[in-house]
Formats: structure tokens, sequence, C-alpha cells
């Protein structure tokens, strides 16, 4: 394919780790980027959550894709000066330690502005880098606490919950890779240099925006949107439906066969039910177990009631609809094996860019980015030699 992306030319200075920051640059990467992925020498601690193979867990591979890996010791005078010169020519920086420490390794905003003008700089932290919590540690599912999600996710018995799998993080990486994507339109515009503090906090508010309206509207009792909606339990996995209106109300219950429900005064507006919920939910508990997932669905769609089978993520990769519409590729990862890569919106599919689908590993490019930099092979093992850098020792490292 062509490299006429939208970032392509752009060099990304990438001082993240984990899910938030990786996830905002590797969209980056996939858009063009030369996105070089500064790490420790045992690398980023994100290529630990799950399962391991190698360095490679699957977030790390999900999260990095289409990046280079340079492994450096930011304490020692080399790794100092190389970051100096990867800095010098960067369009854009982004880095997710704890609020001050950036500062203090020497690679602030204002220290890499002096070196480069111009330069699009994001830091990505839990609670952003101002306020009494700025400092505090915290992971995605303590910023779920904090934020409300666990109690707007809560339990049918009111228990609060946490979301299974790492929402904010993935989140504040897309609203980190928005704000990073007009920053780079306005340098490129009017050269001008700009600072994002991107935060879990933030994000986690901002995509629950209209929750926070109502709760403040509804006096901190927000009803639902509207019943029935929800899953129930069938004869053989569970089902979800949603009648908003009332025609679908109507003839969702004269199809299972509850016409007292259809009929019932007490449920014949918007408000009446939601207000008597709880009729609608014990009738469908009753009612929805008494056939298949696969009948309802059959009785229900020819009658435009909405309804989906509640999948499991092999359901998902096996649904011809998802094969059909291209929606995963499949991608072998060395060292990790093939994995279904989720089709990006706005982005070439996965099998048609497979060069950028590859995770690096710990300091896969390190002496490929040292010697573009203008170091000699000798400075370069001299470095390797004092542990300022990390590179792997050869292709099979990846396979074993």
């Amino acid at each position: 394919m062509t490299d006429r992306q939208a970032f392509s030319g752009l060099t990304v200075l990438d001082f993240t780790q984990g899910v938030a920051g990786p996830h905002a640059t590797m969209l980056l990467a996939l858009h063009g980027a030369d996105v070089i992925k500064i790490e420790p020498l045992e690398g980023d601690w994100g290529r630990a959550l799950g399962k391991l193979e190698g360095d490679h867990c699957a977030h790390s591979v999900a999260f990095n894709r289409g990046k280079r890996s340079l492994a450096l010791d930011l304490k020692s005078p080399d790794g100092v000066a190389v970051v100096k010169k990867i800095a010098a020519k960067a369009s854009v920086v982004v880095e997710s330690f704890r609020p001050g420490v950036i500062s203090r390794l020497g690679f602030g905003y204002d220290d890499i502005r002096k070196l480069n003008p111009s330069v699009v700089y994001c830091s990505v932290s839990g609670f952003g880098q101002t306020g009494p919590y700025s400092k505090r540690p915290t992971v995605d599912g303590l910023i779920q606490a904090f934020s409300g999600m666990m109690v707007m996710n809560k339990l049918p018995d009111g228990t609060p919950w946490r979301q299974g799998m790492i929402a904010v993080d993935v989140t504040t990486g897309l609203y980190t890779f928005q704000a990073l994507s007009t920053a780079i339109m306005r340098q490129i515009r009017f050269g001008e240099s700009s600072y994002i503090d991107s935060s879990l906090m933030r994000a986690a508010a901002a995509w629950q925006g209209a929750k926070l309206m109502e709760w403040v509207h509804t006096n901190g009792n927000p009803q639902p949107l509207y019943m029935p909606a929800g899953s129930y339990k069938t004869a053989n996995g569970y089902i979800m439906v949603s009648a908003m209106r009332p025609h679908h109300f109507r003839k969702m219950f004269e199809l299972i066969g509850r016409n007292d429900v259809a009929n019932d005064p007490d449920l014949q507006t918007h408000d009446d039910r939601i207000r008597n919920a709880a009729k609608i939910v014990k009738a469908l508990n009753e009612t929805m177990p008494t056939r298949t997932t696969e009948e309802w669905i059959a009785l229900f769609l020819p009658n435009e009631v909405f309804c989906e089978r509640v999948n499991n993520y092999q359901d998902y990769l096996d649904h011809p609809h998802v094969k059909e519409s291209g929606a995963i590729d499949w991608i072998e990862q060395d060292g990790f094996g093939r994995m279904p890569v989720a089709n990006i919106p706005g982005l070439p599919p996965a099998r048609e860019d497979v060069a950028r689908q590859h995770a690096p590993h710990i300091g896969e490019h390190s002496r490929a980015i040292l010697g573009e930099l203008g170091y000699a092979s000798a400075e370069i093992e001299a470095m390797l030699g004092r542990k300022a850098v990390g590179a792997i020792t050869a292709p099979a490292r990846a396979a074993e």
C-alpha cells in the first residue's frame, strides 16, 4: 500500500507504558507516524498484563502495533543524549509517568520545547497534572470506582460492579489520540506548540458525560432509559431485547403469549413501564426460558422486535457477518502466535498493512534507531556494553 497516511513522515517520541498512552500512540503509528517507543531495559510494564509469551502479552500486542522499540536507561548520560537527539526532530512527545517524574528526568514540556519549539507534548496520567490527587497512584479499576462508573454499572441487587475489561484505559487512549490529532493539525497549520494534559479521570467523566448530567437532572435517581431492555435467560443461553417504542413493547409481549402484560393498564405509557418495571422483568424471566435463543430471535426479528443473542468472543469471531464484513483479520505475531486483529474504522484492514501490525520486542529496533541518529556501530556496541541501551541479540529471541 502507498505510504500516504495522515501522519506519514511524523516522528513520535513515545515514553508511555501500560495501555492508555500506548493505545493513543499506536493509533498514530497505524495512521503512518514513526513511533519510537522508549522503554526500560526490562521493558514496558504493560507487557505483563495477563498471560505472558516471551516478552509480550495480548495487551502489549494489541496496543503497541506499528511501533519501533528502543530500550534505554533514561538516567544514563547515553540515554539522555539519545532522547535529546530524537526529541529535537520529533513532532510529538507523549509520556505517562506520574506527574513530576518526566521533568526530573529532564524531558518535561519546557525542556523539550527548548530543543523543539513547535512540539506537541502530551502527558497521560491517572488524575491529571494538577490537583490534590495528581500524584495519587491509580489504575483502571480504581478510576471506575472514583468516577461513578461502578455505580452506573451496578448489579440488580445494587452492588457496584467493575467492567471486566480495562474500559477507562482504552477510552483514555481514544480521547488522547483525538486530542493529539487536533494538536498536530494546529502544529502543521500554524506552527503552534501544544501541551495536552490527558487523564484517566477526565476520560472516564467524558465517556459518562450524559450520565453525569442525568444524575444531576434526576437528583441522583436516574431511571432506566426505557423498558423493557436487558438480557434474559433462555432455554440454551441468553437473549438481549430492546423494546423502546410502545408498539414494540406490545408486539413483543403478544408474540411471547403474554397478552396480560401487553394489555396491563399499568404498562401503557413510557413512564408507566419505567415505574412498573418489576412487572415486565418478572414476566420475561418467567417466559423467556421456555424457548431457545434462536427460536425467540426467529419469532422477534420478522416482527421488528429488536433482539440479539448474547455472544462470547468466540461466537463473535466465528460469526458469518463478522467474517464477511471484514471486521477481523488474523495476524501472526512472532513469538506469540496467530492473533485476531479487530479492524479499526478509518484504517486499512490489517491484512493490507501487515508490517504495521507487528508489536515490537524489547529493544528490537535499538540498533537501527541509533544508527539513524548517527551513532557508529562501535558507539552502539559500547552503549550496549554499558547497559545504557538494550537490544535483542538476534531475531531468534522472539521465538524463545
